[in-house]
């Protein structure tokens, strides 16, 4: 029996950090159990979670000699060599935080000590005959106990996460939206978020060239190829012909509190970053046919119940002033010959980036929440069709202005809750009382959480653009990877669901 104190401190030291790393980051931060790229991940992590469900058992409750022991050794041994498999894989798929990284190296000097002070006792028993010989610790036996149920429900989401992730990525290989025409050289602005890297995969994937925007290397180096990667615009030669510009970046706006300084960033990397698209145009010696700018539904400002056109005004808050100032700059590349499309984006679902994946970590474990009394509107619009509708602007020589680009049938709150709850199979009981989150989180809970827009793409419809996933329902299942309503899984793994038309 093993009487180190020190050890069993050390083990449940182990046992809390683990917790803590897989609940907040990947569960919560990082949504790992969402994001395609980390299946390889996903399934290291539930064969890890095996092992430490299998050693907690043993060291629980059994004194392992002989060759128990050198198995128990081996198992330690391959539980080394799946987290170094772990960070190398880690490295290569995603940017990890800074918390998560300072997690992980308190771990390994934490298991490091506990290999130092576990190894001599194992090493002595495995030269004794073989056997597994009653033994408990008290309470850290009991604590122990109580981790395997959890260890092996972690295990096994991990699994079969990692299955549904492969399903989804094919998937979504399979529905990648077609960029027909000639050959021509798009620039885009944010090709790496959620709503640019498929933008760019649509139009690389049409055969066209594509010159990118952006200050993150790594993950452009995850973008498929071939394209042209420029850190700023001035890399561009005057002589360079290009013939649309896709502008999308620009600072999130949903992510952390909306402090003053949030707010000025906001602001400044939209005003900043569209200046600087219309100075490239200006130096162009061939201008291009064309510029999509993103915008956002938020420029109509806070407006109830009412029915929101193209055609409509807008009233003042944040979301308006910045949409609205951000407008402006785009304005200015038709100075220049540009047709301007201002592209007008609600709410975006896909389960990679944007709504969506803020909400199903919650959702997924049956802790799906209206917010307030659920009756403010959402305008949602399925990524894939917004790509569609990006190009179409592209396409449309007829079309420019103002754009909505949200699908024809936006819901309540409510309404959403429940659909994401049932294409799910979770329920959704609770609700976020409107009180506390407006004290949390200020403009950002009244002005994009409890407040929204009714809008309604009336120009796309009129210039004939059809929606593929009209309605809320489709559009989850489709983000999901889930077969359309009433019809049946196919049993090979790119199934693809028929888009329903609509419009």
């Amino acid at each position: 029996m093993i009487a180190d104190p020190l050890l069993y401190t050390l083990i449940a030291i182990q046992m809390a950090l683990g917790l803590a790393d897989t609940v907040f980051h990947h569960e919560l931060t990082q949504r790992l159990a969402w994001r395609t790229t980390q299946a390889l991940e996903l399934r290291l992590h539930g064969l890890r979670n095996l092992l430490y469900a299998l050693l907690f058992l043993v060291f629980a409750w059994l004194e392992p000699h002989g060759l128990w022991a050198l198995a128990v050794i081996a198992i330690l041994a391959a539980e080394i060599i799946i987290t170094l498999w772990d960070f190398i894989e880690e490295d290569r798929s995603r940017s990890l935080p800074a918390t998560e990284r300072v997690l992980h190296t308190v771990m390994a000097v934490n298991f490091g000590a506990i290999l130092v002070l576990l190894l001599p006792p194992l090493v002595a028993w495995a030269a004794s005959p073989s056997g597994l010989h009653p033994a408990s610790h008290g309470l850290l036996s009991v604590v122990l106990s109580v981790a395997v149920p959890g260890l092996l429900v972690f295990a096994l989401r991990d699994l079969v996460a990692a299955r549904k992730l492969q399903r989804m990525k094919a998937t979504a290989e399979d529905h990648l939206p077609a960029a027909p025409g000639p050959r021509r050289h798009f620039l885009v602005t944010g090709a790496t978020g959620f709503i640019g890297s498929r933008l760019v995969a649509a139009l690389v994937a049409g055969g066209h060239r594509v010159t990118i925007l952006t200050r993150n290397a790594r993950r452009a180096a995850k973008l498929p190829t071939p394209l042209t990667v420029v850190t700023d615009l001035a890399e561009i030669d005057s002589s360079e012909r290009i013939d649309a510009i896709v502008h999308l970046a620009g600072e999130p706006v949903a992510s952390g509190l909306w402090t003053d300084v949030k707010k000025r960033r906001i602001l400044q990397s939209r005003i900043e970053g569209t200046r600087s698209v219309v100075g490239l145009v200006a130096r162009l010696h061939r201008k291009p046919e064309v510029l999509v700018s993103a915008s956002a539904i938020g420029w109509y400002g806070l407006r109830g119940d009412e029915v929101l056109s193209e055609s409509d005004d807008n009233r003042p808050c944040f979301t308006q002033e910045v949409c609205s100032a951000w407008e402006r700059e785009a304005l200015k590349a038709r100075a220049h010959g540009l047709r301007v499309v201002r592209l007008r984006i609600g709410l975006v679902l896909g389960h990679q980036g944007g709504l969506l994946a803020s909400l199903l970590p919650s959702f997924e474990f049956g802790l799906g929440a209206r917010l307030g009394d659920g009756r403010q509107w959402m305008s949602w619009i399925e990524r894939d069709d917004l790509v569609r509708l990006i190009l179409h602007a592209i396409d449309d020589r007829s079309l420019a202005g103002v754009v909505n680009g949200t699908a024809p049938n936006p819901v309540r709150n409510r309404e959403f809750t429940k659909a994401l709850g049932r294409t799910l199979r979770r329920p959704t009981v609770l609700s976020a009382p409107a009180r506390p989150l407006t004290l949390f989180l200020g403009d950002f809970a009244r002005e994009v959480l409890l407040a929204g827009q009714r809008v309604i793409p009336a120009k796309a419809q009129a210039h004939g653009f059809r929606f593929h996933y009209p309605h809320l329902e489709d559009a989850l299942r489709k983000a999901l990877a889930l077969p359309a309503a009433g019809e049946a899984p196919r049993q090979h793994p790119l199934h693809d669901a028929k888009p329903q038309q609509g419009g």
